[in-house]
């Protein structure tokens, strides 16, 4: 008789796609405009006087993009932390080269390891695309809110829940564990079909690849291989997330929300949310 399959453990990182690998690469054809891109992205979600001088926690930093961005809109103290050691590294070489004079640091770690007995609290705890991607939505989101001060900010990016949710599930998993050589295939065939769509709509596939910005200050290609390779996967509707956020005491300030484009059929996106500790 066959001996019962272990059911897999969705927060061991040797099972997670590996988003340090891709943002390290990023790193290379990071410009100002980039840079730029990122900072005005964080910018619509906090206010001047939201960020001024003030202590910034960024969970899942990967390249530390939006770390410099704080940085550059004055926060006064910017600590990141990634469970990927490449992402860590890749912040550590960003913010050595762009923001030697600032106060930052940045560490390998869990999102699962912080706590406020041993890391304090923040004025603003920042977690862009990252926490879907945890294995364990809710505990990250329960970790995180807990690491933001009295009267601080929870500012949070999650993917947009659609009814193809269990699909772009088993592709990332595939993709995640694929050869290379698949991984570019599929590649390949996403971006084809994504080129279709954009002609569909009347849009110019060749303009819009060479003026793309995503929300971080990500190009086109990185963008995509880090959407075909998320995993593990989860998403939500804005509703639970101001359900969460209701009940661990927080006040919705603004909120980033839209319906995914044909229900999900390209994907989806990042809802973002910005929501006050009540106490």
């Amino acid at each position: 008789m066959s001996q019962p399959q272990a059911k897999e453990d969705l927060k061991d990182v040797s099972s997670h796609f590996s988003f340090g690998k891709n943002w390290s690469s990023y790193l290379s054809v990071v410009s100002d405009e980039h840079k730029t891109q990122a900072a005005h992205g964080l910018s619509q979600l906090l206010t001047p006087e939201e960020i001024s001088g003030k202590r910034f926690l960024d969970i899942g930093c990967g390249s530390g993009m939006s770390m410099l961005a704080a940085l550059t809109l004055g926060a006064g103290e910017v600590k990141g932390v990634d469970i990927d050691p490449d992402s860590a590294r890749t912040a550590q070489e960003l913010l050595s080269k762009q923001a030697a004079d600032k106060k930052w640091s940045v560490e390998n770690r869990s999102v699962f390891d912080l706590s406020p007995m041993k890391d304090g609290t923040f004025d603003i705890v920042h977690s862009w695309g990252v926490l879907h991607h945890t294995g364990d939505m809710d505990g990250a989101l329960n970790a995180a809110a807990a690491l933001v001060a009295p009267g601080g900010l929870f500012v949070v990016a999650l993917y947009r829940k659609t009814p193809l949710c269990n699909l772009w599930r088993i592709e990332k998993k595939v993709y995640t564990n694929a050869p290379a050589a698949l991984q570019a295939a599929m590649r390949a065939v996403y971006k084809a079909i994504y080129v279709l769509g954009l002609v569909a709509t009347g849009r110019n596939p060749k303009t819009y690849i060479s003026e793309y910005k995503g929300n971080r200050g990500m190009n086109f290609d990185h963008d995509v291989h880090d959407w075909l390779g998320g995993y593990p996967y989860e998403s939500v509707t804005p509703e639970e997330v101001e359900t969460f956020m209701e009940a661990h005491d927080f006040e919705m300030i603004r909120a980033h929300t839209k319906p995914a484009n044909v229900a999900g059929i390209l994907g989806t996106h990042c809802d973002e949310f910005v929501a006050r500790r009540l106490s």
